[in-house]
């Protein structure tokens, strides 16, 4: 029974605001076009916010005093070395399957996103709240190197298509 009450929760955090948020689209698509800044703003902000309370939550559980530089460094490795794969596989799998370069870039961004965004609330939900920290470090290191490594990729993106 806890898995059916932990797998609502994580529907009800998750999916329903998506659910919600596409099938309101068609009454509010005027307003957010007209309001792009805003929403950019707020969406990013969110997403900011998660990450801060993620790692409010584990400097509060002493994470720091459990984890040694060793272990930092190990997690950061194999989280760059998963990130290449997946976004090798991405790229890959949108070439083999005959994707124009547009849908391949975005393949290649949108497969590998929304890591802290969507496992910060699976890992409230699932695991108990002492242990949130610890197991969410490797997911937020990955978040970070996600970003600055998509970051530098989009702008080789960017200055590709400006000199064609």
């Amino acid at each position: 029974m806890d898995t059916l009450n932990a797998i609502g929760s994580i529907m009800l955090q998750l999916m329903v605001p998506f659910i919600v948020g596409h099938l309101c689209r068609p009454l509010i698509a005027n307003w957010i076009n007209r309001h792009k800044r805003l929403v950019n703003t707020t969406d990013r902000s969110s997403i900011l916010l998660v990450v801060y309370v993620a790692f409010s939550e584990a400097v509060v559980e002493g994470i720091w005093q459990t984890i040694d530089a060793y272990s930092l460094f190990i997690i950061t490795l194999v989280s760059c070395v998963v990130l290449v794969v997946v976004m090798v596989i991405n790229v890959m799998s949108a070439r083999i399957l005959g994707f124009s370069k547009e849908d391949e870039i975005t393949i290649l961004f949108c497969g590998s996103k929304k890591s802290l965004a969507n496992g910060v609330p699976m890992a409230n939900v699932l695991f108990p709240a002492a242990t949130v920290g610890i197991i969410l470090l490797p997911l937020m290191i990955f978040h970070q190197i996600q970003l600055m490594v998509c970051a530098v990729i989009a702008q080789k993106y960017a200055k590709r298509l400006e000199k064609q």
